[in-house]
This record gives structure tokens, C-alpha cells and sequence, in this order.
């Protein structure tokens, strides 16, 4: 069983790469960002507290991001893999990701970053908010504090790992196709 987090800031091509790694090789994805807006779009108490942070192009909270991982990696321990999508964002929780890891039995075994220059993700990001309709992907002001609150908070993540022996950076720029072979290539040798 591989586990692997799936890194780059927004706009870099997580969820559509996770898909293909999903039907590749069969392994189990959880998007952290997708659980959160399907809290936000039936109004739990979680999804409610989390809505105002995501207007403004803030994470949402740790503890409640830590809860939802926690429930996934008990109920996914069997099966090719999981691959972790937007998951976790900054030091404490890719400290207490490993914690949980351990208390399941597994690990993880790679973090792949997708790299992509700030002028593509802005782009893309708009692109996405005229077909999906997300208020956070409209607004070019909101994107450049995701961007920004990004390098701040969340790419430390990758000397965590790179620490560990588990960080590769993948270009994510070209075609959809030729950044999965790029994946694939660095998934294979694990």
C-alpha cells in the first residue's frame, strides 16, 4: 500500500492529476478541499465555520481538517493507496498526519510537488472559476492570498518531508498527459 500526498498550491493540478493516478493504479483519494465544500454546501456546523475563512482565501482550521483526515485514514487502510490531495497544509498537521499514520500501521511514502510559476496558477484559477462557478476561483484578488498564504504556511511542508527522504518536485507545467508520465515515472520507483 503507497501513500501519497499530492502538494502544489492551487491552481497546480492536484484534483485533475489525482483523478488519473485514481484510475491508473486504483488507489483511494481524499481532497481535503473537496470534503470541506461538501460541508459548506450542506450547512453543517463544520461547513459553516469553515465558509467565512474560505471567502477570504484562508485555510480552515486545523484541528477540523485533522479530524476529517483522521476519519478517512481509519476507514481507507487496505487497497493499493491513498493518495492525500491539499492535505497537510502546514507543519503541525504533516506532523500529526505521521502520528496518525503510525497509529494505523502505514506511512507515508512520497510527497510529489507540483511546481508551477504564480502567472499559470492565476490563470488557470480564473479559467476554473468561469466553468465550475466557485466564488473563490473568481476573484483575482482571492487567488493571489491563496497564492500568498501558500508560500507562507503550506510550502514549508516540503522540508518536512524533504527531510525525510520523501519529496520529489514534478514540473506541472504542459500537458495533462505529459505531467502524469511525470508522476507515474516518480511513483514507479517507489
Amino acid at each position: 500500500m503507497k501513500n501519497i500526498v499530492l502538494f502544489g498550491p492551487p491552481g497546480a493540478g492536484k484534483g485533475t492529476q489525482a483523478e488519473k493516478l485514481v484510475e491508473h493504479y486504483g488507489f483511494n483519494h481524499i481532497s481535503t478541499g473537496q470534503v470541506i465544500r461538501n460541508e459548506i454546501k450542506n450547512q453543517t456546523s463544520f461547513g459553516k465555520q469553515v465558509e467565512e475563512c474560505i471567502a477570504r482565501g484562508e485555510f480552515a482550521p486545523d484541528e477540523l481538517v485533522i479530524e476529517i483526515v483522521k476519519d478517512y485514514i481509519s476507514k481507507h487502510n487496505t487497497g493499493a493507496g491513498n493518495i492525500f490531495d491539499g492535505f497537510p497544509r502546514n507543519t503541525l498537521q504533516a506532523e500529526r498526519f505521521d502520528v496518525m499514520m503510525e497509529e494505523c500501521g502505514q506511512r507515508v511514502d512520497v510527497m510529489l510537488s507540483l511546481r508551477v510559476p504564480d502567472e499559470e496558477l492565476i490563470k488557470r484559477l480564473l479559467l476554473r472559476g468561469e466553468v465550475s462557478g466557485r466564488a473563490d476561483d473568481a476573484n483575482e484578488e482571492v487567488i493571489g492570498n491563496r497564492i500568498r498564504i501558500y508560500k507562507e504556511q503550506t510550502e514549508v511542508v516540503e522540508k518536512f518531508y524533504d527531510a525525510q527522504g520523501k519529496f520529489v518536485a514534478i514540473d506541472g507545467v504542459g500537458t495533462i498527459e505529459e505531467i502524469f508520465e511525470r508522476l507515474k515515472e516518480a511513483i514507479d520507483k517507489l
